[in-house]
């Protein structure tokens, strides 16, 4: 897709970009009722919606698909934008055009999502389109949540519910070099072979302590422990309890 020049049909290398003068322009002839207007609007637009789908790459979706559904969201966005309000075509339709978007890729998805969570994302899309078009800006969640009278934390589950799956293997940066994955950034710190091999040289470590000295580390770093605590558990002093310790751990690094 990075290298694709055409799609559907269009030459993307050669798309028109319009001045914002130009747009606001032809935005004022289209709510009159110029179709010619609208249509250059379009034209005019669809490096918008190139840009946009830019962001849904690597995800197993044709190029000419997302970019066709990506124009129906712009033609939305000329159809319903208020030109009344001093925003910036793109501040309104960029949103627009992802959310058109987003709905092809969750209605297309093959994760099962519960039906009452489906109608709650509906609702909360539908919400979301409306205060677009009146306000000329994206709601926060709150604002939503108010709107339809439900938890922030239900606009937020309904949300993730029809968002698109990502693969570790999408490239989330690249530097002329190896290409950095998702799969690189996610990752389990705690069961790896490293530590794997620490757990049983500490095991092993331990196994060569006392009974009393494993009490005490089990009582001081398991339980929380002060020595004064311990001394009066095992009954020792203070004292002993710390020298013990310190010969325990000094014997456990010496084993690691």
């Amino acid at each position: 897709m990075h290298n694709k020049v055409e799609i559907c049909g269009v030459n993307t290398a050669k798309l028109k970009v319009l001045k914002n003068e130009e747009t606001q322009a032809l935005l004022l002839r289209a709510k009159q009722g110029d179709k010619q207007a609208r249509e250059a609007l379009i034209a005019g637009n669809l490096r918008l919606v190139l840009s946009v789908i830019q962001r849904f790459v690597n995800r197993g979706e044709n190029a000419d698909d997302l970019f066709q559904v990506g124009c129906i969201g712009l033609i939305k966005a000329i159809d319903n934008f208020n030109t009344e309000l001093d925003v910036r075509f793109s501040t309104y339709g960029v949103p627009m055009i992802v959310g058109e978007i987003r709905r092809y890729l969750r209605d297309n998805s093959a994760l099962r999502v519960s039906r009452a969570m489906r109608d709650t994302a509906y609702k909360v899309l539908q919400a979301k389109e409306a205060y677009i078009a009146q306000h000329q800006r994206e709601p926060t969640l709150e604002q939503i949540a108010q709107i339809l009278e439900i938890k922030r934390e239900d606009v937020v589950f309904a949300l993730d519910a029809i968002t698109a799956p990502v693969s570790l293997y999408e490239p989330v940066y690249s530097d002329s070099g190896d290409a950095l994955c998702v799969m690189d950034q996610v990752k389990d710190t705690k069961n790896t072979d490293e530590r794997w091999l620490e757990h049983l040289a500490l095991k092993d470590a331990m196994s060569r302590l006392s009974e009393r000295e494993r009490l005490i580390l089990d009582l001081r770093f398991y339980q929380g422990r002060t020595q004064m605590e311990v001394s009066g558990e095992i009954g020792i002093s203070q004292a002993q309890v710390s020298r013990l310790e310190k010969n325990a751990l000094e014997q456990i690094r010496r084993s690691m």
